[in-house]
């Protein structure tokens, strides 16, 4: 096999991180959508944390779409 479907089969696993993130983001809603039901009063406050701390898992996703995106551009060169 060449160095190019190395670099295109590195990029694909590489995106598996993507995966953990969305199901984090997943839980971290649905859990907040549970908290909201209990505590109306305190939305606002829930509603913040989710956000942030969606923001804060969602780096990872960039992080593997950059590096993946560098594996692919980097082997044609």
């Amino acid at each position: 096999m060449s160095s190019l479907a190395f670099a295109y089969l590195a990029a694909g696993i590489c995106m598996f991180g993507v995966l953990g993130t969305a199901i984090g983001q997943g839980l971290a809603c649905a859990k907040a959508v549970e908290s909201v039901a209990r505590n109306p009063e305190a939305e606002n406050k829930i509603r913040t944390t989710m956000i942030v701390g969606d923001a804060i898992c969602e780096t990872s996703a960039i992080y593997s779409l950059i590096i993946a995106i560098l594996l692919i551009f980097t082997a044609h060169a």
